[in-house]
């Protein structure tokens, strides 16, 4: 008979479930946490820098201290403050995907499943759709924009029907 694993997963945490028959309960085999996502926001983002950090000093490039000038420009761009094109909470998602992918490559490999069932936040399901080897990706039977990462097996199972 054929094995479904049934991935329930966020930014945070992933548990796989094993199916092999509907009549019976879901199995849990694995539960992956990212231990980077349960850090303080303090711990993983950089000090906030922005070009306006020197306005209003004696030693910014435009201002009306020291020299009269002409202009009253401002350091800096005001209103826009540097921005990452990943944030550091996107950063450790994206790695977490691939360590997710990754061990769903080796499961499919060694002929664990058959067929896979993606449950994900909507956010991380992209992001671990991004991931994903094109094979592994060949055995999704069913994906599901909903984090079900709270769960037990009963209620996954019920969210999921009978399949």
């Amino acid at each position: 008979m054929d094995t479904t694993w049934i991935v329930t997963a966020n930014a945070g945490r992933a548990r796989i479930f094993s199916a092999q028959d509907p009549a019976k309960p879901l199995q849990e085999l694995e539960d992956m946490v990212n231990p980077a996502m349960r850090l303080r926001v303090t711990e993983t983002e950089p000090d906030k820098i922005g070009p306006t950090a020197a306005t209003n000093t004696g030693h910014n490039i435009g201002g009306t201290q020291g020299v009269s000038l002409a202009h009253n420009a401002k350091a800096g761009a005001p209103n826009k403050a540097y921005q990452p094109a990943h944030t550091p909470a996107e950063q450790e998602a994206e790695q977490f995907a691939r360590d997710i992918s990754a061990r769903l490559r080796e499961a499919q490999q060694q002929g664990q499943f058959q067929r896979l069932v993606l449950c994900a936040s909507p956010q991380f399901l992209g992001a671990l759709r991004a991931v994903l080897d094109p094979h592994v990706k060949s055995f999704i039977e069913r994906e599901i924009n909903k984090d079900y990462t709270q769960a037990n097996e009963q209620e996954l199972r019920e969210h999921l029907g009978t399949k």
